[in-house]
């Protein structure tokens, strides 16, 4: 069963010079062995448990120690993991397939976090292996298949970079009934359009007294060791670190030479190429059979394959693709600085433990890191803004922070968008940073996928977001949110609110029917209404939606603008169904302050589930207290002396960044 599906594609004749060959036999169950690549000392080993990241000289040391020049062995499989290391509950399998080089240890710097939520196994091809690109193919669809049957209802993940990207994409177009999920960075499809094709000519009539100069020829790609070396030159650093580092990385160039020479020989770097080659070949004939849901992580700088395009390219001819970009990046995109694969896979909503996509229960809670590194841009807004945020108690009492919201859930946050939805900037991060509350809002279906490609944002814009735990709105989630007992935030009056019209600001655009009431009931969770305030104070709508549909090219414009994204509300009638994207046309005012206050948490029980009529009295309550939470900071901001930027800047020059700013008394 396991040659089935390659042996059917690969009789399609791509050319005779590279036929593919439908007579190889059948590769044996691929092999598995247990290796630590990490454990080169014991402070090494310190290292990893406390989280640290690898570096391109980690990975230069393991593949000294773990190449091998004449090994001439099968390929096989290993698994980088501690046998001891904790994962989380039905951990899906991911199988890393690596490049050109062979050797497996592409993810290093990622395998501890990568750890912690998959099982781990990673193709080894010993530098003499002489493994064709269809035996590659049948191993992997072997593992594949035997894996998929061992575990049903759980998806494969294949992680492969260039020649592994091919491969990946070979099993997923001959196996289109396995739940697969594929992680692409660079893939070599793009060999047929790189200047590596022409390599091969150059090695035949190359001399032999040149082979010794290959490696040192190739080290010289810039990427790797060198591009350090210049980056290291350019930072201004002292001359004394500056020195330091050059010689640290001369160090590792020195290394990263040695494993080319035993990895890239001429032979078997011609042989590589001819690998390449006829992967290309077959992965691009039969992209459209690929079924599996795919991301493709393009550099914009890589300097061996042309791939800042190629992931454009394929996400035309794949039905399920997503592309992310990294422009500064080169070829060994995981192997580079500031590259986090967990990260960007939680960032993405690529990371699933059964058959469909579950929000909540696949949902892994920002780290540290990753919260400093979704809000830390935001850190110059933060200032600017200057947020107030103000919550209740029990007993009613006002107090500055976050301190009178429930700890325990499930609790609902109710409240009204501002304009441009700019209050999703500050609450996600305050209620990490305050009370190490993961939030989850429920947002608008376009931030996580589009019906088709147009002139809305990228989703990629909103990678953050999803990392920080948004979930797209219905009721199903809203509903699974609830019974995980989890800290809600919800907007009803969705972007009608957030894409307000001109003098409409703080009014609320609310549904008339009191669903979420209900739904909170069911779980006796508690709602806390809460408003924003101070859109008004940064920006002025002088083109609005009314305005811009008198124009008819600009009205058909906005039509198909919004057919772009998920339908929502499309049976609520009136105003707030109204769910049209749209741009205001804004200016900007001098800066004043934010302001966000939580009101008394309202309690919900059996009563407002079986008695309708008892839901909308709570619903007309929580709606009548985000009015009453709005009007009373519209009136207490007058008294504010901090409210202009300017002495908010001042206080903050006396007292530091990190200070808390003084508000009006309450």
């Amino acid at each position: 069963m396991a040659a089935t599906g390659f042996h059917m594609l690969s009789a399609v004749v791509i050319g005779e010079k590279h036929k593919l060959s439908v007579g190889v036999a059948l590769l044996p169950q691929a092999r598995r062995f247990s290796v630590s690549v990490t454990a080169f000392s014991s402070k090494k080993q310190q290292q990893q448990q406390q989280g640290s990241a690898k570096s391109l000289r980690d990975y230069l040391e393991a593949a000294r120690d773990f190449i091998r020049p004449e090994d001439n062995s099968p390929s096989r499989w290993f698994s980088p993991l501690d046998s001891n290391q904790a994962r989380c509950d039905r951990a899906p399998l991911l199988l890393f397939l690596p490049g050109i080089d062979g050797n497996g240890l592409g993810l290093i710097r990622h395998h501890q976090k990568l750890g912690q939520m998959f099982d781990i196994w990673c193709l080894h091809i010993p530098p003499s292996n002489r493994t064709a690109f269809p035996d590659l193919v049948r191993m992997v669809e072997t593992t594949v298949i035997s894996e998929s049957q061992r575990s049903p209802g759980k998806p494969i993940y294949l992680v492969g970079e260039s020649l592994g990207a091919c491969i990946a994409l070979a099993v997923a177009a001959c196996n289109p009934h396995i739940d697969l999920v594929l992680i692409l960075s660079n893939p070599a499809t793009s060999f047929g359009n790189s200047s590596l094709q022409h390599l091969a000519p150059l090695l035949n009539v190359l001399p032999d007294q040149l082979d010794f100069a290959l490696p040192s020829v190739l080290s010289l790609i810039p990427g790797g060791p060198l591009k350090r070396m210049i980056a290291h030159w350019v930072r201004g650093l002292p001359e004394s670190e500056t020195a330091a580092n050059i010689y640290q990385d001369l160090v590792t160039a020195s290394t990263f030479t040695s494993i080319l020479a035993d990895t890239f020989g001429r032979e078997t770097l011609l042989w590589k190429l001819k690998l390449v080659d006829s992967a290309a070949l077959f992965a691009n004939a039969h992209l459209h059979l690929v079924q599996a849901q795919t991301l493709i992580l393009s550099s914009g700088n890589d300097h061996i394959l042309p791939s800042r395009y190629e992931g454009k390219r394929l996400r035309k001819k794949l039905s399920k693709c997503e592309v992310r970009s990294f422009k500064d990046n080169g070829h060994c995109l995981f192997l580079e600085e500031g590259v986090d694969l967990v990260s960007i896979i939680k960032g993405t909503s690529f990371y699933r433990r059964g058959c469909h996509q579950d929000y909540i229960s696949d949902f892994i809670p920002p780290t540290l890191s990753e919260f400093k590194k979704c809000y830390g841009v935001n850190r110059l807004l933060e200032v600017i803004m200057g947020p107030v945020f103000l919550s209740t108690t029990v007993d009613g009492k006002v107090v500055r922070g976050l301190g009178g919201i429930p700890s325990e859930g499930p609790v609902l946050l109710v409240g009204n968008h501002m304009l441009l939805a700019s209050d999703k900037i500050s609450l996600p991060g305050q209620f990490f940073h305050e009370r190490n509350i993961n939030l989850r809002p429920l947002v608008h279906p376009m931030m996580f996928t589009r019906r088709r490609d147009g002139l809305l944002p990228d989703v990629s814009f909103y990678d953050s977001l999803r990392l920080m735990g948004s979930v797209p709105i219905s009721a199903t989630h809203l509903h699974n949110l609830l019974s995980a007992k989890s800290h809600i935030m919800l907007f009803p009056g969705g972007i009608r609110e957030a894409l307000h019209r001109k003098g409409e600001e703080y009014k609320l655009m609310w549904p008339e029917k009191p669903e979420f009431v209900r739904a909170a009931a069911k779980f006796g969770a508690k709602i806390v209404p809460f408003c924003g305030v101070g859109e008004d104070d940064f920006l002025k709508v002088v083109l609005d939606y009314n305005d811009q549909i008198k124009v008819p090219i600009v009205r058909e414009v906005l039509k198909r603008v919004t057919a772009e994204g998920p339908e929502v509300r499309g049976s609520v009638e009136g105003e707030e169904g109204n769910q049209v994207f749209h741009m205001p046309g804004v200016i900007p005012k001098c800066p004043g302050r934010y302001y966000y206050f939580f009101g008394k948490a309202i309690e919900t029980g059996e009563e407002e589930l079986r008695d309708r009529e008892r839901a909308k009295e709570v619903y007309a309550e929580v709606r009548k207290e985000v009015e009453r939470c709005i009007e009373f900071v519209k009136q207490r901001r007058e008294e504010d002396p901090y409210r202009p930027l300017l002495p908010r800047l001042h206080y903050h020059l006396q007292h530091g960044l990190l200070t808390q700013v003084p508000t009006f008394p309450f």
